[in-house]
């Protein structure tokens, strides 16, 4: 199994984040692939915006179409039978 590790890429140095690669110790150096993670980072202010959209549904009496939410919330999360064991 591959051996993974987080880093992070300043210009053209890495960061490791945590534990150091094995063989790494001294002026070894080893080859690597890089697969660049795609993060997305929160705007400030989004759990605000987010509270207030909340807010704003339930001031409204919330989903017309769900009669009982209490019902409907134990349908939807009723468990299934698991595959091989009865």
């Amino acid at each position: 199994m591959l051996e993974k590790y987080r880093a992070t890429i300043h210009g053209d140095k890495i960061e490791w984040e945590g534990e150091t690669p094995r063989g790494l110790k001294g002026d070894r150096t080893i080859t690597v692939e890089v697969i660049p993670v795609a993060e997305k980072r929160r705007k400030r202010g989004d759990g605000k915006k987010m509270a207030e959209a909340l807010a704003a549904i339930a001031a409204l009496g919330g989903v017309k179409s769900i009669e009982d939410p209490v019902k409907w919330q134990r349908e939807i999360r009723k468990d299934r039978q698991l595959p091989g064991r009865g």
